[in-house]
C-alpha cells in the first residue's frame, strides 16, 4: 500500500470518527419522546414550582416540548385509589418513561407495567416497600430519587420543634397509616420521642373524609404542637390544618417534601429534602434513561439538599419567639 492510499484511508477513518457522533446526535434529535407524570395529589403552587423547573432541566439537556418532547400528566387529587386507573391511562398513551411521585405512584405505576422504565420522585421506604431490591442496586424497571437520606431525620424535625416550643411535651402527629412505609415512619418518631422525653399521639387519617373526626379528636387532647407528615392524603387537607393551628395556637412543624409550601402557606416551620431540587434530580435521570440507560442500573439517589423554612409571622401570631442559632440555621425565613 502507497504512502498515498494509506493516508486517504486514515483520513476516511478520522472522518468516520468524527461524523458518527455528529449522525447519532442527530437521530437523537430526530426522535420525539413522551412521558407520562403520575401525580397523587392536587397541582398545589409549589408543587407546580418544581415541576416547572423538572421542565427547565429538560429543555437545558436539548428536550423542547412540543417539538421532540410531550408530557401527560394525570392527578389523582388525593383519591390513591385512582392511581392504577391513571397508570393504565399513560401506559396505553403510549409514553416512553413515567415519572412517578411519590410512592404510591411508583407501586402503581409499576403494577401496570414492569418494563416501562418508571423514575420515582420523593419516593420514601422505597425498599421496605418493594418497589426496589435496593438502592444501590435497584432492579426491576423503578428508579428515582428518595426523600430520605437518613433515619436521623426524623429526630432532627422533633428536636426543631421542641427548640421552638420548649414546653410542649405531648405532640400530635397527624399521618396517613396506609401510606407505605408509614410504620417505619413512625417506629423512628417514637425512637426519637423517647430519647427526647415527649409523648407523641397518632392522629390517623385515611381519606380526606377523616378530617373532620381528627380536628374534634385533636381539640379534645392535651396538645402543644403538631407534627404533620405529608403524605397525598394529608397534604389534600394542608389548608384546613394550618386554620386549625391557626385556632388552637398549636405550633407545627411540616415533614416532607411538600412542607416548605406550607409553611409559605402560614404553617410555622418545616424539615425536609428540597422539592425543587429532586424534580431536577429526577430530570438527570429521565434524560440517562431516554440516552439508553436501565433504571435498574441507575442506584436510587438520596437528596443533595435539605431546607429548613420559617414562618415568623406565624411564629408571632403563636406568640413565639425563634431563638437565634435556629434561625441562623434557616435556608428561608418567611417574615
Amino acid at each position: 500500500m502507497g504512502r498515498k492510499t494509506s493516508l486517504i484511508l486514515t483520513l476516511a477513518l478520522v472522518a468516520t470518527l468524527l461524523v458518527a457522533p455528529l449522525a447519532a446526535e442527530a437521530q437523537q434529535a430526530g426522535k420525539v419522546y413522551r412521558i407520562g407524570l403520575l401525580a397523587a395529589g392536587v397541582p398545589l403552587p409549589h408543587v407546580v414550582r418544581a415541576i416547572a423547573g423538572f421542565r427547565l432541566e429538560l429543555q437545558g439537556r436539548g428536550y423542547v416540548e412540543g417539538q421532540n418532547l410531550f408530557i401527560e400528566e394525570r392527578w389523582a387529587e388525593g383519591r390513591l385509589e385512582r392511581l392504577p386507573e391513571l397508570a393504565g391511562e399513560l401506559l396505553r398513551a403510549n409514553v416512553d418513561l413515567i415519572v412517578a411521585g411519590g410512592t404510591p405512584n411508583a407501586l402503581a405505576a409499576r403494577k401496570v407495567s414492569a418494563t416501562i422504565p418508571i423514575v420515582a420522585v420523593g419516593a420514601t421506604t422505597v425498599v421496605e416497600s418493594g418497589l426496589v431490591l435496593s438502592l444501590s442496586k435497584p432492579g426491576g424497571n423503578v428508579t428515582g430519587v428518595t426523600a430520605h437520606a437518613a433515619d436521623e431525620e426524623w429526630a432532627k424535625r422533633l428536636e426543631l420543634l421542641l427548640e421552638v416550643a420548649p414546653r410542649a411535651r405531648n405532640i400530635a402527629v397527624v399521618l396517613n397509616p396506609a401510606y407505605p412505609g408509614v410504620a417505619v415512619t413512625w417506629e423512628q418518631l417514637q425512637t426519637a420521642a423517647r430519647k427526647l422525653g415527649v409523648t407523641l399521639q397518632p392522629v390517623e387519617v385515611r381519606s380526606p373524609a377523616d378530617f373532620d373526626a381528627a380536628f374534634v379528636a385533636l381539640a379534645q387532647r392535651p396538645t402543644q404542637a403538631l407534627l404533620v407528615v405529608l403524605d397525598q392524603v394529608v397534604a389534600s387537607q394542608g389548608g384546613r390544618i394550618i386554620d386549625f393551628a391557626s385556632t388552637t395556637r398549636l405550633p407545627t412543624m411540616w415533614a416532607g417534601v411538600l412542607g416548605r409550601g406550607f409553611v409559605e402557606a402560614g404553617g410555622l416551620m418545616a424539615y425536609s429534602a428540597s422539592l425543587d431540587g429532586l424534580w431536577r434530580q429526577a430530570a438527570v435521570y429521565v434524560d440517562k434513561i431516554l440516552k439508553g440507560a436501565r433504571p435498574a442500573d441507575l442506584p436510587m439517589e438520596q437528596p443533595t439538599k435539605f431546607e429548613l423554612v420559617i414562618n415568623l409571622k406565624t411564629a408571632k401570631s403563636l406568640g413565639l419567639t425563634i431563638p437565634q442559632p435556629v434561625l441562623l440555621r434557616a435556608d428561608q425565613v418567611i417574615q
